[in-house]
Order: C-alpha cells, then sequence, then structure tokens
C-alpha cells in the first residue's frame, strides 16, 4: 500500500505564484493524473511530489506499507520519465541500460535485452542514444520508468514525441506493467491516463 499527501503545497517563482494550497492524497495501487494546459505547473507539481524540486509552501508526505518515509529517501521507491529528463546519450542503448539497472532493481523476470525487445528497439541496441530520433529517445525514457521495480510512477506527458506505435506501446505498458503501483501521470492528453480513477486541474489552484 503506498500512499502520497500533499498538504496545502504552493510554488513561487520570485512575485509568481505558479500555484497555491494544493491538496490532494493518492493512494495505491491506483493511477492518477494531474492535468492542465502547457505552463500550467503540472510537470512542477509531479517534480515536487518526486521530491526533485523545492516546494515553497507546505509539505508532501509519503507511506509505504504503513511506514512514513523521509522525503531525502523517496527516489528509491520511484521512478519518473519527462520529456526534459536527460539520458546518457554518448551510451548504447544496451550501455544505457545496463547502466540504469545498476542503480534500479529490473523487475522480476526481466532483462536488459528483453526490455529492448519489448520496446522493439532490438536493431538499435549498439546504437549510440545521440542517433536515435526523439521518439525513440522517448521509449527510451519510458522504458527506464516502466521496468525498474519501484511501487511509485510518476510520468510527465508521456507520449510526447511518439508515434501511433510508440503510444500503443506506453498503453500496453501501463496496461501490464503498472498494475500494482501507484502512478501519477501529469498530462493534457486523453491517451495517457484513460485508467485514472481520479483527476486534479491544477489551474484551480492559481
Amino acid at each position: 500500500m503506498m500512499k502520497i499527501e500533499l498538504h496545502h503545497i504552493s510554488k513561487r517563482y520570485i512575485n509568481h505564484w505558479v500555484f497555491r494550497e494544493v491538496h490532494n492524497v493518492y493512494e495505491g495501487p491506483n493511477q492518477y493524473a494531474i492535468l492542465g494546459a502547457n505552463g500550467s505547473g503540472k510537470s512542477t507539481l509531479l517534480r515536487m511530489i518526486a521530491g526533485m524540486q523545492s516546494i515553497s509552501k507546505g509539505q508532501v508526505t509519503y507511506e509505504i506499507n504503513g511506514k512514513t518515509v523521509d522525503p531525502e529517501h523517496i527516489f528509491k521507491y520511484v521512478s519518473y520519465c519527462a520529456p526534459a529528463m536527460e539520458v546518457v546519450e554518448e551510451m548504447t542503448l544496451k550501455e544505457f541500460l545496463d547502466f540504469h539497472f545498476q542503480f534500479k532493481k529490473l523487475l522480476p523476470g526481466w532483462t536488459v535485452t528483453r526490455i529492448i525487445e519489448a520496446m522493439e528497439l532490438q536493431r538499435a541496441a549498439t546504437q549510440f542514444i545521440n542517433e536515435f530520433s526523439s521518439g525513440m529517445k522517448q521509449r527510451v525514457k519510458l522504458a527506464q520508468a516502466f521496468f525498474s521495480d519501484t511501487p511509485i510512477l510518476l510520468l510527465d506527458e508521456p507520449c510526447s514525441n511518439l508515434d501511433l506505435k510508440g503510444v500503443n506501446l506506453y498503453q500496453q505498458w501501463l496496461h501490464e506493467l503498472a498494475g500494482n503501483r501507484l502512478v501519477i501521470i501529469a498530462s493534457n492528453d486523453e491517451r495517457e491516463y484513460t485508467g485514472a480513477i481520479s483527476t486534479l486541474d491544477i489551474q484551480a489552484f492559481k
């Protein structure tokens, strides 16, 4: 059982409030969505939930199986994917996944070779990531999140740069690999969060 609670959190840049007094509870395994137009602050909120960005006011608390987790340690339990996140483009696909899974446990039963097959990128396994298209890079970002054995999965606009085949692959992974996890998706695309049990519109907290 996983629980993330937002206690009236706000974010300010100098004199501009991105949002104020956001309060919500996320309990898993379930899927939730944070909605909002581009620039509304949904990505900022997701990074704050991930412990990757500072909070101006309020706090986020975490529980795993009834035990409180210190925000400084939440990274151990979270997998995160966003279009702007960095991957090591000077590595080949196989090298990058081997490197990533030195720090995150693989889902049981999976290997890097099998993940590359699931990504449908077998021919690119030894190709440098800096030679990949934007859609191929997005598959890499999604794979490092989905195939890490973590109870919390945070996805920011996960279908960015994907063609229809990539979108179908994302939806398949969401259905098959995330059913026992707490999933929060920041999105303005209905294809990305069709299984969400509830949504939060960030623009309501301006």
